[in-house]
Formats: C-alpha cells, structure tokens, sequence
C-alpha cells in the first residue's frame, strides 16, 4: 500500500450533514422513485393516502381531488383536521412537524393511526420538499388555519384566518420545475389510482376534479373489492354470478378477499397491503394461492368429481379464468422486494390461507350448481395442460434428435452475452429478408413470424403452445412461459417487436403484447420488450435523403428544406419496401434508431384494456374505439 501523502484529508469536516428536508430535495428518487411522471403522480398519492388513513379511522368519508388549470394540485377531507397545537419537543405547531420533519407523523406507534399505507410517515414532508409551495388549511376546534411553506421551508406561520362549523384538512401545492421534468398531471393516471383506493375502502367518497378540461368523477363503492372485481370483469363473461367474498379480523390485522371465475384463459390477481399495491406478491399471495388448490382439490374428491385414480389439480389448473383481488391491512408492513411491493410478515401468510380455506370451502359447499360448473373449468384446464406438457416434452426431444433445438427460421446473433444482444420479431419473409441482410450480425437476431400470431385472450394454453409462431418465440428467448418461465435463462436482452407502420402492424403488434402480457409479463415489467418505429416517409432532394417517422416531421422537415417539386416523397406501406441498408439506417442502427420501451404504470388498467380489445365481447370493444379514436396518432388506413 502506498504512503503517499493524499491532498484531500477524509476527516469529520469532509462529513456533508444535511438538514431538515435537504435530503429529499438532493435525492428526490429515494423518497419516490423518480422525477419522471410517476414521482409526479405519487406526491398526489402520498396527500390523499393522509386523508384515506383518516377515513380508515373511522372519520372521514369524502375526499376530493382537485387539478388546477396551472397543474397544481388541491387535496381536501372531512376528518378531523390536522393537529394544530404546540409539539412539546419541537416547540412548533404538530401540524409544521409533520410538513417539515421527515419521520413525523401519527404512523410511528403513538397511537395515531391503526393501520396506514403510504410512505408511513415521511409522505407529507417529501410531497413540502419537492414542491414550489404548499398551503394548508385547517378546519378544527370552530377555527379555520392556514400555514405556508416553500420547497420544504415554513413562510408563513400558523394563523387563524376566519371561523369553521366543521372539521378537515385541505393541502395546496405546486410540484417544483426545479425537481421534475414534466409537470403536467395525466387525468386518467390519476383516475385510476384514485378509483383503486376507492374500491379497497368501502363506502369513502373520491371526487376528482380537472379544471383544465372541466371533467369530473366521482368514485363511490359500498361494495368495495366486490365491486372492484366485477369492474375488473365487466369485459369477461362470468361462469357463476355470485362473486365468492369474505373478510376477517384476527390480532389487529385485516383481511379482506373477492374473487369470480370466468371464461377467460388467463388468471389475474391483485394483491394490496394497506391500500399499495404489491405488484410482487408476497405472503398474502402465497397464504392465498395455497388455499384456493387445496379447497378447489377437497371439493372435487369429495364430491367425486376427481376420481381416485386421478391426479390432483395443481394450482394453474385451479387458477384459470379467475380474478380475484387480496387485500390486507395490518399495523407493521414489511416490503422486500426490487421496488418494495412485496409483502413480507411471515405472520399473515397463515391468516390469509386459513381464511381463503374457510370462504372458498363454504362457497362450493353452499352453491353446488356454481361450485360444478368451477371444478369442470379447472379439470379441462388440467387436461389442457397435460396436452400442452406433452407437446412440449415431443417439441424438445425432437429438438434433441434432430441436433437443433433453435427454429429454423431464426437467424442468430454470434454474441453469447444476453445483456449485449437483441432479437427483432419481424413480420413476413419479406422484411424478414432485409433484416437478416441489414442487421448487424454480432448481436442482432431476427426472428420472421408468418403474419399474425394467434389472439391468446381466446385460446387455451394447449392451443397456444400448438402455435408454431409462439413456439418459435418461447424456444428462441429460451426462458419458458407461464409458470416455468425463467427471466434468467433469457437469451436477449432486448426484445424488439418491427412491424409495418399500418392497421395490420398495429394488429400484429397488439396481438404480440397481449401474449407478453399474459404468459411472459416479467419480461415488459423488467424493461425487455421494445417497439421499433419505422420511418413513415423518405424525402429526397437530389443527393439528399431524409426520413420522417410521422406527418409533424415530414412538414418540419419539408419547411427546413423548402417545399417544392424538386423534393420526392416517398411513404413506405411496409417494412420490406426498404432495403436492407434503408432499414439499417432508419429502424435497427442504434445510433440513429428509434425504440419504444414497453412498460406497464398500472397492471390493472393494461388488463382491462387487453381483455377489451383482444376478447370475446364486442360491444365493450366498440366503446373503447369510439371512446379513443380521436387520441389515436398516424392512423394508416
């Protein structure tokens, strides 16, 4: 090791302290998540989960949401208002501890709240740091308060600004330009969330208001998660009309279930602890899943519905078609996980099974005409599976025999390195062409499907797996499907859908998400699933060639150019109209490409719209055109 003297000394004075709210302001992405849309979204999450915990206490049951023409954002309730008196320690007003102190608030075991979700505890602080400003306005003890901060700073002291005959709170702010890149709030990202948490709190009262387009609704559901899941199935047609509901209290924690079969093929299970969403599941989901195989299993033995000689139904099969929504609230929540949205109290597991067992058990015994038409569903489920299992075991010893597991139509990238490479789901021999000759070889695959792909809302797992197209894509990813997929045997890194810029590409495009989204949907929640987007027009002046991706560009590029006959325009109908330097050039040379990156803000709304366009139903599909033709952007018809 070296003695050499270091010019800078790590010593007490090198150690940056940073006080009250500096923290949030300096690491916004810490606090939530980003400074992209989505943390601009959670700040108004974190004021109304204040409110929602009021209304869990039992006194609050209206909250309205309010987004001002400037995008600033009013939150008001009707609990109790905000403590106002002097905080002993602090020697400030509770109501400034809370908005200024990270780590204050009724969520830390004083007694304040039960159960509460949110950012437990430093939500309303965060939401003062990282915004321009914020008001609040106290409605308690017969008086009206008000108290102004700026960027986490207190500008104005607690005052009484007039009398009040009823009690509530009401926050103000302004996300700051300095933190966030966009400030513009989406109505519908907003709508969704605030339908959810109408639906997981029975009987609260959600108003939201957009006075930039004068829009309002109000979400209002006595039946609370009952309700959630015949929203969730509106597009699906159901198998029994009865949805199976319960809730239980045991040790202070709370759990609450719905679920209803349909005549779906894909199963989709929700799952909340304290009103978030645990996108990653966790001990309820498990406690849950459990319970439903073996009730399902007992009822159908018992009732001689599966016969001695044959084998259990497993949890796919029991699964199938159904939607069911989980919801847990408990005192001390523990999340793991990537992005915390797992659940982890050990403890809840055996809660959340012993009362799935007893629901579900009481169901089938006390309905047997729904309980027989279930148990049937899950047995073709089963024999569906085992036909699937079969053609996959034929598919891979073939694959063995013939020295070839890879399909012949895939022409594979030399990089073995999944991280470096990329495999473009092209559609047709012709574009598939150009791209094998266009590609960069060492870490471009290209993978030609023949037209489209079979709709998977309307097909069962046996049929899917019989697809040679979707067989072609699950052997060339290598990383299984359904409940075998494996995110870590994943051959490519990028997964880049290239289709025509018309109706049909559209179509193919659609199609290829929904099986995504139904048997491999780790791969859209982790970041792997592209789109790439072809040039619509080429624009040549003499030597000069330019590419417009939509109509906005061919003008601006046609007014930088100057417009007149010596420019020829060429639009390109499809993806084998270019050669294969063309599609180099313009959609597969990442220095110049452009790429979608496919996520999903919200499972459940992504659901809802798959379901609607890809299913059975056609009158929910006409709506949901009609309602969003005018959104829709180079429309090739």
């Amino acid at each position: 090791m070296s003695n050499s003297v270091v010019s800078s000394e790590y010593n007490a004075d090198k150690i940056q302290v940073l006080e009250g709210l500096e923290p949030v302001r300096k690491r916004p992405g810490m606090y939530i998540g980003s400074t992209g849309l989505k943390g601009l979204h959670h700040l108004v999450y974190e004021i109304v989960d204040n409110s929602i915990d009021e209304a869990l206490a039992g006194f609050c049951d209206t909250v309205t949401v309010i987004i001002k023409k400037d995008n600033s954002i009013e939150v008001e309730d009707n609990g109790r208002g905000m403590p106002v008196d002097m905080h002993s320690k602090m020697q400030k007003p509770a109501v400034e501890v809370i908005h200024s102190i990270l780590h204050a608030g009724g969520k830390f075991g004083g007694g304040g709240y039960k159960v509460s979700g949110g950012l437990h505890g430093v939500g309303a602080s965060v939401v003062n740091a990282l915004s321009e400003y914020l008001i609040v306005e106290i409605k308690r003890n017969g008086k009206l308060y008000r108290i102004e901060f700026a960027r986490g700073k207190t500008t104005k002291e607690l005052t009484v600004i007039g009398e009040s005959d009823s009690n509530g709170s009401k926050t103000i702010f302004k996300p700051d330009h300095e933190i966030f890149e966009d400030l513009e709030y989406n109505y519908e990202t907003l709508a969704n969330r605030l339908r959810e948490m109408a639906f997981l709190n029975k009987g609260i009262k959600i108003n939201l208001i957009d006075e930039r387009n004068d829009i309002k609704n109000v979400y209002h559901y006595e039946g609370g998660i009952k309700e959630f899941v015949k929203y969730l199935n509106k597009n699906r047609k159901e198998i029994h009309e009865n949805i199976i509901y319960g809730e239980s209290e045991k040790d202070g924690n709370t759990v609450e279930i719905a679920l209803q079969y349909t005549d779906a093929y894909s199963e989709n299970i929700f799952t909340f602890a304290n009103n978030i969403n645990t996108h990653e599941g966790g001990v309820h989901l498990i406690g849950f899943k459990s319970a439903m195989t073996r009730a399902v299993n007992d009822y159908a033995r018992k009732n001689n519905m599966l016969k001695e000689k044959d084998i259990n139904l497993i949890g796919e099969d029991v699964r199938e078609g159904l939607t069911a929504i989980i919801s847990v609230k408990l005192q001390e929540p523990q999340f793991e996980g990537q992005t915390k949205t797992k659940l982890g109290n050990s403890e809840i597991r055996g809660v959340v099974e012993s009362i799935s067992n007893e629901l579900i058990q009481a169901f089938l015994e006390e309905n047997p005409v729904d309980s027989r038409v279930i148990i049937e569903k899950c047995i073709r489920s089963s024999k569906a599976r085992e036909a699937a299992r079969k053609a996959r075991e034929l598919t891979r010893r073939k694959g063995l025999l013939d020295g070839m597991t890879l399909p012949g139509k895939l022409a594979d990238c030399s990089e073995k390195d999944p991280a470096k490479s990329e495999i473009y789901i092209v559609e047709g021999d012709s574009a598939g062409g150009s791209a094998k000759q266009g590609r960069n070889r060492e870490n471009q695959a290209i993978l030609p499907l023949r037209g489209k792909i079979m709709n998977v809302e309307k097909a069962n797992f046996s049929k899917i797996f019989n697809s040679t197209e979707i067989r072609a894509m699950i052997t060339a990813f290598g990383c299984g499907i359904g409940d075998e997929f494996e995110l870590n045997t994943l051959r490519y890194h990028k997964i880049i859908i290239m289709t025509d810029a018309d109706v049909d590409g559209s179509h193919i495009r659609t199609l290829l998400l929904t099986f995504f989204f139904r048997y491999m949907r780790p791969l859209i929640e982790e970041g792997n699933i592209y789109i790439a987007m072809p040039p619509l027009y080429k624009i040549k002046q003499g030597k000069s060639i330019y590419y417009a991706y939509n109509d906005i560009e061919l003008n601006e590029i046609l007014e930088r150019i100057g417009r007149g006959t010596k420019n020829d325009i060429q639009r390109y109908k499809g993806l084998g109209e270019m050669d294969p330097v063309q599609l180099w050039e313009t959609t597969m040379n990442p220095e110049d490409r452009t790429l979608i990156k496919v996520n999903i803000e919200d499972a459940i709304e992504a659901d809802l719209v798959f379901s609607t366009l890809m299913g059975e139903k056609v009158e929910p599909r006409r709506e949901f055109i009609e309602q969003n033709a005018k959104k829709v952007k180079n429309l090739d018809i």
